[in-house]
């Protein structure tokens, strides 16, 4: 069967080279992802000073924990479609996808009201240092009234990856992370009209990228065509779509509502200390540039390849990706180990900010290695239809573990040491995890054949 011209059939070819091929359009697109993420913060951070950097970079945890849900359960969705798609079944590719924006459509009507109302209740629990929380919450009311976008985003950006389309969304990521940087320079730097104006940049940016992957999935003649008249939810599809999607969204919950907790701890340090690990955050997200990349590759890759029954290639393509993104992960973790103050200084140039950050870094850097791993063989595990398994092990050591030990740890000494220390040795413990389900399961041939 022909495939449509924008698609990758990942079935077929070396599998290195297909893997390699397919993410790094992806690396592209997550690199100028983190720098659309990074710019409010950067931007904020110099012209408004440590307080707005406070406000803006706090409020990233929050946003996480509110809109990650409906990301991860977008990103577990496409695993439906990449199966069908690697499977040859164009009607039910369709109906998926039908179903998909339609799911979107409304958990983005639900997230925007409820993320409008509850914001400024949601800082408070969060002890947001009272400084910072007028303008925290004034930046995240504008956010969350623009979030359908987000959420559109992410759905249109799913379906194109799980037809193996990496190249359009890149394009259309390029153009929205420049004109984020744009007007957040014109309307913070030229216009100084306030931490409101970066989230109305970042709104509209996020507006003009739904928009043109909205455009370029309703072009005529494409497998993944999207038509306004056939938006419904199809039962067995969402059937589906809760089963392999609705646990990628809580494992991706769960571990914002840790790090709601831990931005509540650090909250308790002050605005020094939230500015600090805030840049710091912002920094860390560019190893997940190529996590990101090579995992979304591998779960494509797995899905397509287990839905046309090539069991040992699907296994070959998961070890080559493990492998490439722990490699990746920590070469960018050494880096950043070693020029964590000047890094810092980027966001703002106050030595007590600095110092903060810097201590983060040098506390976590070096074990960016296991936090690949753990994220890797997630998404080999979702690629297989096994998302259960990665929500669990998130659920039970990013949520529960972390959360017990900073209770543990912060009762028994405040120090702001003892709370970097959580990230390392729950990434460490999931990968110890991992690695025993990884190499002593069936994870391969247990999977549900019947439903391709």
């Amino acid at each position: 069967m022909q495939r449509p011209a924008h698609t990758v059939n990942m079935t077929t070819g070396d599998y290195r080279k297909v893997i390699v091929r397919f993410a790094l359009p992806l690396l592209l697109s997550q690199l100028f992802q983190q720098l659309y993420n990074a710019a409010d913060c950067l931007i904020v951070g110099r012209f408004l000073g440590k307080t707005a950097l406070a406000a803006v970079s706090s409020s990233s945890t929050l946003i996480m924990l509110l809109v990650s849900f409906f990301a991860g359960t977008a990103l577990g969705s496409g695993v439906v479609v990449a199966r069908y798609f690697g499977a040859g079944d164009n009607e039910k590719v369709s109906r998926a996808i039908h179903t998909i924006t339609a799911f979107g459509l409304a958990a983005g009507g639900v997230l925007t009201v409820f993320g409008t109302l509850m914001v400024p209740t949601i800082l408070v629990w969060m002890g947001a240092a009272p400084e910072v929380l007028p303008q925290a919450a004034e930046y995240l009311r504008y956010y969350f009234m623009g979030v359908l976008a987000n959420v559109m985003y992410n759905i249109f950006n799913g379906i194109l990856d799980a037809v193996g389309d990496s190249t359009h969304p890149l394009y259309y990521l390029i153009i929205s992370s420049c004109l984020n940087i744009g007007l957040d320079l014109l309307f913070v730097a030229v216009f100084h009209w306030g931490v409101w104006s970066a989230a109305a940049a970042t709104v509209a940016s996020q507006l003009v990228s739904a928009l043109l992957c909205l455009r370029h999935l309703t072009v005529p003649g494409e497998v993944y065509q999207l038509t306004f008249k056939r938006l419904r939810f199809h039962g067995d599809m969402l059937k589906q779509i809760i089963k392999y999607g609705l646990p990628t969204g809580v494992q991706y919950s769960v571990i914002g509502f840790a790090n709601v907790l831990v931005q509540t701890y650090i909250n308790s340090f002050g605005a020094d200390a939230m500015a600090g690990c805030g840049a710091y955050f912002k920094l860390e997200s560019f190893v997940f540039v190529p996590i990101t990349s090579f995992n979304m590759a591998v779960t494509t890759f797995t899905g397509q390849n287990l839905g046309a029954g090539k069991y040992d290639r699907a296994k070959s393509g998961a070890r080559f990706g493990i492998l490439t993104t722990v490699l990746l992960a920590e070469g960018i973790g050494i880096l950043m180990y070693l020029a964590a103050p000047q890094l810092i200084s980027l966001f703002n140039t106050d030595p007590d900010v600095i110092a903060i950050g810097a201590q983060q870094f040098r506390t976590e850097a070096l074990f960016y290695c296991v936090l690949a791993y753990s994220h890797s063989v997630a998404s080999v595990c979702r690629g297989a239809g096994k998302a259960v398994v990665p929500m669990t092990v998130m659920l039970s050591v990013w949520c529960i573990f972390r959360i017990i030990y900073i209770s543990v740890a912060m009762h028994l000494s405040h120090t702001i040491q003892l709370l970097f220390w959580a990230y390392p040795l729950t990434w460490s413990i999931s990968t110890v995890v991992f690695c025993i389900y990884y190499y002593r399961s069936n994870w391969l041939h247990a999977m549900d054949k019947a439903e391709v």
